[in-house]
């Protein structure tokens, strides 16, 4: 068939690379297949966030700072072993130091309830629906913090927090011995 067989050796190199070259463009110009994203409206994204103890005091407090929410009573957030709020009423000119101790119960829909501990006004027990009474009347408290006195507790709403962008925070695990304390934050898709 043919005589030479460097001839019929090319011809067969010559079409193996032809016949590559087609085989990489048809490749390279071949649509890549698209796996459909399902695009869900009105759905939030989940963002789970871990903290401690010292980084979250850290964070309330800024927050209570940046956003004025001390009234005539100036008043800070200390998390330890339980819940502390440490403050200072003025009465008859004179500063009375308080603290009121509180255990964090995470709910299953998002919130924070406070349960009453302890409560302390200099060294005078005072009843704690009294207290939490006049807290309630004096300190000035964003509208998603709850103050409940007769039921001896605070009932925050996370769920109801404003936050900038339509972000939304849910308390998930609040473990103070262990030091675990775990939040979703949920970022809007819109």
């Amino acid at each position: 068939m043919f005589k030479n067989k460097w001839k019929l050796a090319f011809l067969t190199l010559a079409g193996v690379l032809v016949l590559g070259i087609i085989y990489i463009a048809i490749m390279i110009f071949k649509p890549v297949e698209k796996t459909p994203i399902l695009k869900q409206q009105g759905e939030e994204v989940p963002f789970a966030v871990t903290t401690n103890r010292e980084d979250l005091t850290k964070l309330i407090n800024h927050f209570l700072e940046k956003e004025g929410l001390n009234g005539p009573i100036h008043y800070e957030i200390n998390i330890a072993d339980q819940v502390e709020l440490y403050g200072t009423m003025p009465i008859f000119q004179t500063d009375i130091q308080m603290k009121l101790t509180f255990e964090p119960i995470a709910l299953e829909n998002g919130d924070l309830l406070l349960k009453q501990k302890e409560i302390s006004i200099g060294h005078l027990p005072l009843p704690v629906s009294y207290v939490m009474n006049f807290i309630e009347n004096q300190y000035n408290f964003p509208d998603w913090v709850d103050i409940q006195p007769n039921e001896e507790e605070i009932y925050v709403h996370l769920t109801k927090m404003d936050l900038k962008n339509g972000m939304l925070v849910e308390a998930k695990t609040f473990d103070l011995e262990q030091n675990i304390i775990q939040f979703n934050l949920l970022l809007p898709t819109e």
